[in-house]
């Protein structure tokens, strides 16, 4: 091997070198402002009727939300999923990290083995969430490189396939305030560390997009408290589940709150206002949800069309 030659392979070694060391650089800064801004400055195409989604996360999916969802989309739309208990985008990628209550959360026919299902380039939409604390998720559990992992694989399946990331929100006990941390969380966490790491590292022309169903649970909150009570809804406590020893659960939406936020995927993946759609819909079980009032139901379609609307990331039309 002549000098030449060993030069010129430790030159390319230097340069894949320093192609993944740029590439773990981007994905930790973040992209530039302009990039951000042609990303988004257009809105996503107008999807069709009839969408298949998948969805992976935890328990703030769930399944009725869903469910839910599928039946405020009518005739066509499918969907199947991956849930855990507290699951993290790591948890379920790596095949040797376990994923609590897996049997339990996917014991039922909508269930698809992840992989298979986000690889497959079988959905119109794939739809991630990121396990809470969503501080614990970025810190501990890798959550801006585990993000552009499962959106790449979902286009390498299907280049058409929209990828989103499905924004939560914190314990309604939380010490710094519920409202202050979704304020925050949503540029701070959700789209700096997590959603913007994807354009970063894929570049994709299609980027993936936002649906804040945080910010629309913020937004109804202080519509409703500012009204004092709407009906029997009251609070933020309504949107929540109680124990059977009647005791509020922080985390975990009840059939109000679940409704709430099948509005809001409803609104983003559809790109129309719910505004007018039913809010009489059923569990996944195929029993009756608790329904909203007629204007409570009002107010929560507008809460999440204003929201929607007016966030650039979701994609939607402004």
């Amino acid at each position: 091997m002549t000098d030449r030659t060993t030069l010129l392979i430790i030159l390319a070694i230097l340069g894949g070198m320093a192609a993944v060391a740029w590439t773990m650089i981007a994905a930790r800064s973040g992209p530039d402002p302009e990039t951000i801004r042609r990303a988004y400055a257009t809105p996503a195409p107008p999807p069709g009727d009839g969408l298949r989604v998948f969805h992976l996360g935890h328990s703030l999916v769930g399944r009725d939300m869903p469910a839910m969802l599928q039946q405020l989309a009518g005739t066509g739309h499918a969907y199947e999923s991956q849930l855990g208990w507290g699951t993290s985008l790591m948890q379920h990628w790596e095949p040797d990290e376990p994923i609590k209550g897996f049997d339990e959360e996917n014991a039922h026919p909508r269930f698809r083995p992840a992989h298979e299902a986000v690889g497959s380039g079988d959905y119109d939409a794939v739809v991630l969430t990121e396990m809470v604390e969503i501080r614990d998720a970025i810190k501990y559990h890798d959550s801006g490189s585990y993000f552009p992992k499962w959106a790449a694989s979902a286009r390498a399946g299907n280049a058409e396939t929209r990828v989103y990331l499905y924004e939560t929100w914190p314990r309604l006990d939380d010490p710094d305030g519920w409202l202050t941390r979704l304020d925050r969380d949503v540029e701070r966490y959700w789209t700096e560390e997590i959603l913007l790491r994807d354009l970063a590292v894929n570049a994709p022309e299609r980027p993936a997009y936002l649906i804040p169903a945080g910010q629309v649970m913020a937004a109804f909150v202080r519509a409703l408290e500012s009204r004092g009570s709407i009906g029997a809804v009251q609070s933020r406590q309504d949107l929540f589940r109680r124990t059977e020893a009647d005791e509020l659960d922080p985390i975990h939406v009840n059939d109000l709150g679940a409704y709430l936020v099948a509005l809001t995927h409803y609104a983003v993946l559809y790109q129309r206002s719910p505004v007018g759609l039913p809010h009489e819909l059923r569990r996944a079980d195929g029993t009756p949800a608790a329904a909203p009032s007629e204007e409570v139901a009002r107010l929560m379609q507008r809460t999440v069309w204003e929201v929607v609307k007016e966030e650039e990331m979701t994609g939607v039309p402004q």
